[in-house]
Formats: C-alpha cells, sequence, structure tokens
C-alpha cells in the first residue's frame, strides 16, 4: 500500500467518556493515563470518563485529556502490532501527540507541557475580549482581504486555522471578528459559526503566551524526532528538536497551516490516513482537502485492529 501518516487532532475532539471502549480492550489505555496523571497532579482517567463536562471543557484540562488520549491509542496501535508511520503530523494542539509519539517529548513533560499552555493561552486576553468563528464557503484570499480590511492596531482579526478548502477559523478581537463576519456573510459566505471559546487561539494576541512557552521550554528534555513532524508553522517536515522548540512557540500565536500540511503529506507520497485521537474531526477535513485519500479514525477497538491488517499488507 501507498505510505501512511498519524494525524493527531486538537481541542474540541474531548468528550466525557472518550475511549472507554479502547480501555476495555487494551491496559494500556489506563496505563497511559496513569502516567499523565501522576505528572498532571490529578486523576486525568476520572475526570475522562466521569466528567464534569463543564471541567473538561476547560482548556488547561481539555489539552492534557486529548493529549493522553491520542498518545494512547497510538501505544494501543503499537500492542496490537501497528508499524511506525512515514509522518506524524498534529492539529493544533495535537502537535504535542505527534512529538510524544515521533520520540521528541515523553509523556510525563508534554502533559505538564500543555497544561501550561491550555492556562497560559486561556489568559492571554481577558475573558470576554476575544472570538473566534468558523467561515465555511469562502476562499482563503477573500477571506484574508477581509481581514486585513477590519484589522486595526487596536482591533485585531486574522485567519488562523486554515482547516481545508471552504473551512477557515478567524480570530481576534471580538469587535473585529464580529465585524468581519458579517462581511463575510455579505461576501458569500454560506455560514459564519461563532466558537463557544472567548480566548483567540493562534493570534498575536497570544504573544504572552508564547512567551509563557518559551520558557517552560527552557525545563524540558526535547530530542531529535525519530519520524518526520509536519509544522503547523510551515507545514514543513522537521526532525531538529531547536527547529521543533522554535516552532512549537510560534505556533501558540500563528495560524495553523492544516490544508497546507495536508498538501505536503499528500506531495510525499501519503495516501493513507490514520486520525489517532478522540473523534473524527480530521477524517472529515482529509475528505475536504482530497476526495481519493483515506482516513481510518483509530478511537474505535474494531476499526484500530482492521487497521493495523490493513498498514501491514
Amino acid at each position: 500500500m501507498s505510505g501512511y501518516a498519524f494525524l493527531f487532532p486538537g481541542q474540541g475532539s474531548q468528550s466525557v467518556g472518550m475511549l472507554a471502549q479502547a480501555a476495555g480492550e487494551f491496559p494500556c489505555v489506563g496505563e497511559t493515563f496513569e502516567e499523565a496523571s501522576e505528572a498532571l497532579g490529578y486523576d486525568l482517567w476520572d475526570l475522562v470518563s466521569n466528567g464534569p463536562e463543564e471541567q473538561l471543557t476547560l482548556t488547561e484540562f481539555t489539552q492534557p485529556a486529548i493529549l493522553t488520549a491520542s498518545v494512547a491509542l497510538h501505544r494501543c496501535w503499537t500492542s496490537a502490532g501497528g508499524s511506525q508511520p512515514e509522518f506524524v503530523a498534529g492539529h493544533s494542539l495535537g502537535e504535542y501527540s505527534a512529538l510524544v509519539v515521533a520520540g521528541s517529548l515523553s509523556l510525563h513533560d508534554a502533559a505538564k507541557l500543555v497544561q501550561t499552555r491550555g492556562r497560559a493561552m486561556q489568559g492571554a486576553v481577558p475573558a470576554g475580549e476575544g472570538a473566534m468563528a468558523a467561515v465555511l464557503g469562502l476562499s482563503d484570499a477573500v477571506i484574508d482581504e477581509v481581514c486585513v480590511t477590519h484589522c486595526e492596531d487596536d482591533a485585531y482579526v486574522g485567519a488562523v486555522n486554515y482547516n481545508s478548502p471552504g473551512q477557515v477559523v478567524i480570530a481576534g478581537h471580538a469587535a473585529a471578528v464580529s465585524a468581519a463576519a458579517a462581511f463575510m456573510r455579505e461576501a458569500g459566505a454560506k455560514r459564519v459559526l461563532p466558537l463557544p471559546v472567548s480566548a483567540p487561539f493562534h493570534t498575536p494576541l497570544m504573544q504572552p503566551a508564547a512567551s509563557v512557552m518559551a520558557e517552560a521550554f527552557q525545563g524540558v528534555e526535547l530530542l531529535d524526532a525519530q519520524i518526520p513532524v509536519i509544522s503547523n508553522v510551515d507545514a514543513q517536515p522537521h526532525r531538529k528538536a531547536t527547529e521543533i522548540r522554535r516552532l512549537l512557540v510560534r505556533q501558540v500565536s500563528e495560524p495553523v497551516m492544516w490544508t497546507q500540511c495536508m498538501m505536503t503529506l499528500l506531495h510525499a507520497g501519503c495516501g493513507q490516513f490514520l486520525e489517532c485521537g478522540p473523534g473524527k474531526v480530521l477524517s472529515g477535513l482529509v475528505k475536504r482537502i482530497n476526495r481519493d485519500a483515506s482516513c481510518i479514525a483509530l478511537e474505535d477497538p474494531v476499526a484500530l485492529t482492521n487497521a493495523v491488517k490493513e498498514c501491514s499488507v
């Protein structure tokens, strides 16, 4: 078969009860959550299994939960006899999951880093001042043009997630996002959906969080990646720890170039993608980017076992 890559989801894929089926089939799920819980100082599996949902959706808890779930599923894959992929890539937070799988970060360090990242990103802008919205049905060029038109020194708005053709997320100051959204509707957007977050992730307004992460990385051992990791920032493969560290700090306040990341993987010969984490968000984006590409979500144990067999052919 053609080459394959692992894709790791970001924030928004979490749900109370996620990985319950996998935990019943693979002991490594519980072991992985125990490892992360030790680093975090609380029982992460209890939160994921029982909630409350209001706590799980708080960024500082969401990020470690999705990271740990993603790493656990990769360990399930390995224990079932799965081989290593040619590439790994993660959407926003998912890049940390990718780096654990690539051998660049330990789960212990990654869990603490994303906990810090979640707190720093949520605290970078006062509650209510920031906003994000998903824009459906407009080209990247039109979205970029509208954002530039409505961007001022004290009212920033910009594209922050280029998720797929016709699906882009904008973010910035709440008033600027609202004004840009109105113009995008007039420009022909099919829908503009406000997202249930108050922090404008991946904008220059996150620079205080980027500074926090730069400091946090000083106390972490980051190794060269054993598998090429596609960076959200430049959509290129990286292995060197020095490059990865620099790009992860930039990632907090710069756009996620997901469509370009996927094009890099497709051009490298990847025709099969495996979504290693809760949910199927990235599987949907893969089909929007390239209809001929295949993506299997691994959260279901049966799908995971079948994918191991398929990828060993």
